[in-house]
């Protein structure tokens, strides 16, 4: 007995010994606190599927009053914010392709004399089904609202029905909203790693010295560095896509090389940041810590599972540094809308931006971060 007592005040004294070695540092004691404070904090306000602002567009032909009536029940929500009033139906294909709405109502002329008539009077929904998630529970929410409004009516047949359109992803699959996002998203995971350890690894085994004594400049090293990652990236991108596209046989829509321009920007963009990183790592377990540290929140802020409309305003103004938002934006709306390069132009300015500002920022790092 007494030998069983010594043995758990022996393994007692080594994990007070490991305790006091990793509270002892600041850095250290941070690193078990901020993680899941930032993480839990994520979590709750940004990764959720709960609706609480759906822009939607109206194209009211008939201006009765049950179309008035359903349109007020739908603004009295406090979910549903009514972004535009259309005049014509030209106007719903720049809404949803400009992202101006997630769906799109018309209410046909003959509405209100329908109604009055005691016929089923159909009322359209257009969503956008880049989005399938989303669009889909918009839908349902909206099948209640006037599922409520025909029993206030109490017809005895009739009413009205909802016919609901998705462009983009016909059947909201949710698989054509995610699988095209992971193109970006999984891509970035081995980018923002790999180029995170090139110079944190040449550091700890004393070889970056010996590099920047040499007659290259920080950029030549730089360039050196990120073309690697960049090739990488994009290697596996294409590996990504080939399985999406003939495994899953989710259709290309728009335009290759476009949805490579992207790419490329966009893993431009991260290994720059993946190269800061590891011009600010001492060692090769800083640089992946600092690694891992970031990928969940640029994860989480990047509108991969939920969109970033449903996001609180502080989260939507921080997905702006992120990369991997508008990346994944580019390649959902080439691959499954088709859209131009006129159309994802606004998408291709934060990555430059980020790109321009990581890019120089690391290699300055390079010269100027001490050993």
């Amino acid at each position: 007995m007494s030998a069983f007592i010594a043995l758990l005040a022996q393994i007692g004294a080594l994990c007070r010994k490991e305790l006091l070695a990793l509270l002892k540092e600041p850095s250290s004691r941070a690193i078990l606190i901020a993680p899941a404070l930032m993480q839990a904090l994520l979590f709750g306000y940004g990764a959720t599927y709960d609706l609480n602002h759906v822009a939607y567009a109206v194209l009211d032909q008939s201006r009765g009053r049950a179309s008035t009536e359903i349109l007020n029940r739908l603004d009295g929500t406090g979910v549903f914010e009514r972004k535009r009033t259309l005049t014509s139906p030209r106007d719903i294909a720049k809404v949803i392709d400009d992202n101006d709405a997630l769906m799109v109502i018309s209410i046909p002329s003959d509405f209100e004399n329908r109604l009055s008539a005691n016929q089923s009077a159909p009322l359209q929904a257009i969503l956008d089904g880049r989005n399938s998630t989303t669009a889909a529970t918009a839908g349902a929410y909206l099948g209640n609202i006037v599922a409520s409004y025909n029993q206030s009516l109490g017809h005895a047949s009739g009413g009205i029905s909802v016919e609901r359109r998705a462009w983009f992803n016909p059947n909201l699959e949710a698989r054509w909203n995610i699988m095209p996002a992971l193109i970006a998203a999984l891509s970035m995971l081995q980018t923002l790693l790999i180029a995170s350890l090139s110079v944190a690894r040449e550091r700890e085994q004393g070889t970056f010295d010996q590099l920047l004594v040499t007659p290259m400049t920080p950029m030549q090293i730089l360039v050196g560095k990120a073309l690697p990652s960049i090739a990488v990236g994009l290697v596996q991108s294409t590996i990504i896509f080939l399985i999406i596209r003939f495994w899953f046989q989710i259709p290309l829509v728009g335009s290759a090389w476009l949805l490579y321009l992207g790419l490329f920007t966009f893993t431009v963009a991260s290994v720059g940041i993946g190269l800061s990183i590891s011009a600010l790592s001492l060692t090769m377990q800083q640089a992946m810590l600092y690694t891992f540290f970031l990928i969940m929140p640029l994860m989480l802020l990047s509108g991969l599972l939920t969109p970033v409309r449903n996001m609180p305003v502080v989260l939507q103004l921080a997905t702006y540094v992120n990369p991997l938002r508008f990346g994944m934006s580019i390649v959902r709306r080439v691959y499954l809308e088709g859209a131009g390069i006129t159309d994802v132009a606004t998408d291709f300015i934060p990555l430059l931006i980020i790109a321009a500002i990581t890019l120089p920022l690391a290699a300055w790092l390079f010269r100027h971060r001490l050993a």
